[in-house]
């Protein structure tokens, strides 16, 4: 188990609530829709968003850029401000906690065919909305349905 993990568990065992970071890959397709990308968890096969533990050194957006490559295979950019955050509760071997999950929006520039998890995980590219039904936990169903991405970030030059 990973320091940052134990830590967070040991928070966890006070009562106090843990961080997680998160991504939200996203691109547009070519007729202009946007589309978020899912991933299955390894355990229970559910679609999930890539998520992970905070990192040392790392701030959240970083992270979360991280863990959509490990899990996920998609390279891109993060966007600089979250998307929103979610809860959840996490199932430990004994007890279940809640996490705090803040979600950034990455524009992925890249997908990769071959990555750390590609062998225990499956990626499936939706629309916000369709995502938004495969996802259990409501928090995060809710923000994938209100799903907005900046202007900017899928200008498409002519």
């Amino acid at each position: 188990m990973a320091a940052t993990k134990r830590k967070a568990v040991r928070k966890a065992k006070n009562g106090e609530r843990i961080r997680q970071v998160a991504a939200i890959p996203f691109r547009v397709s070519e007729r202009g829709d946007i589309e978020v990308l899912l991933v299955t968890s390894r355990t229970t096969r559910r679609f999930i968003v890539p998520k992970g533990w905070p990192m040392k050194g790392k701030g959240g957006r970083k992270a979360a850029m991280i863990e959509a490559r490990e899990e996920a295979g998609v390279l891109g950019k993060t966007l600089k401000e979250p998307a929103g955050i979610y809860s959840y509760w996490k199932r430990l071997s004994n007890r279940f906690v809640r996490v705090d999950v803040v979600v950034y929006l990455l524009e992925v520039a890249e997908e990769l065919a071959n990555w750390p998890e590609a062998r225990t995980r499956q990626r499936a590219w939706l629309a916000p909305a369709d995502a938004a039904l495969l996802i259990d936990e409501p928090d995060l169903s809710t923000l994938l349905k209100s799903l907005k991405v900046p202007e900017p970030a899928h200008a498409n030059p002519a």
